[in-house]
């Protein structure tokens, strides 16, 4: 056996067993649920009826649940994006100084990454429900009076909360280990020349931050889009279906339903946008790099 034998038997050996459980993960279903999205299958019979593109048709036309789902997705990925990266980065840029419990700071806001979408969800519908109103009578603050989860407006910045507050802890390590990785003797000439601190953070660490500000888009804007845990568990797309996310309005159409050709158009859909969007963030960001 000459080396380049032995080199590709090595390759197989390790990365086989790791290329076919993605194969049979990830590859087979979406190629399933494209060959689905051009047929009327239910989800139940055996038997699927080819109709081609009426599935994508029906969608973009005729399908206004979906095209609001959509919209309310896209709404609440900006606001959460934003606001997850910005807080996350503020916690993090404090958290890399010099703090005695700075460790156990950051311990504590990242418990609640770990924590389910549904456990987080139901016990924040409760602290909606119970806690703000027992808050409210003793405070007297309307904050705490206001219907939560009762309106359009209240139950999109009450899954905006629970999102983000469950999201910041997971950009704030990423963001730590980026400030960490930071040459300091950059930062302290740019103080010896006279830049401000603000100057400093927006000129020098910003720019320097930018690879693992990449990441934490990405993953953000990629999370949203796939949100149902949450959405579920808090709202159940309430009310009136004002807060439904595309994800849930995917699942409801292919599992209660019985629509599975249509909810995989639809998976299909929400795929091409996710791939659209991400590569347009991925492509900015990354164009404005700086290599240290």
């Amino acid at each position: 056996m000459n080396n380049r034998t032995s080199e590709w038997a090595q390759q197989l050996l390790f990365m086989g067993p790791a290329v076919v459980l993605y194969t049979i993960v990830m590859i087979i279903p979406f190629l399933l649920s494209l060959y689905y999205s051009l047929t009327d299958w239910n989800g139940v019979s055996g038997q699927a009826g080819w109709i081609g593109f009426d599935n994508y048709y029906t969608i973009l036309a005729n399908d206004d649940r979906f095209i609001q789902s959509f919209w309310f997705t896209a709404k609440i990925m900006v606001v959460i994006t934003v606001l997850t990266n910005v807080l996350g980065f503020a916690l993090a840029y404090l958290l890399v100084q010099k703090l005695k419990l700075r460790n156990a700071y950051r311990t504590i806001f990242f418990i609640p990454n770990v924590l389910g979408g549904l456990v987080l969800g139901f016990v924040w519908k409760f602290i909606f429900t119970k806690g703000f109103a027992a808050l409210g009578e003793l405070t007297g603050l309307s904050f705490f009076k206001l219907a939560w989860l009762g309106t359009e407006t209240t139950a999109f910045w009450g899954i905006v909360m629970v999102s983000v507050w469950q999201g910041i802890g997971y950009v704030m390590v990423i963001y730590i280990a980026g400030l960490s990785n930071l040459p300091g003797e950059v930062r302290e000439a740019a103080l010896l020349d006279g830049a401000t601190p603000w100057h400093s953070l927006t000129r020098i660490v910003l720019p320097l931050m930018m690879p693992s500000i990449t990441v934490c888009l990405f993953f953000t804007i990629n999370g949203v889009f796939k949100m149902y845990d949450v959405n579920y568990s808090l709202t159940g797309g309430g009310p009136y279906n004002s807060s439904e996310s595309v994800a849930m309005n995917i699942f409801i159409e292919a599992f209660t339903d019985n629509n599975y050709g249509l909810g995989s158009a639809k998976a299909i859909l929400l795929f091409a946008a996710v791939v659209i969007i991400t590569s347009i963030q991925v492509y900015w960001t990354k164009k404005r790099e700086v290599s240290m």
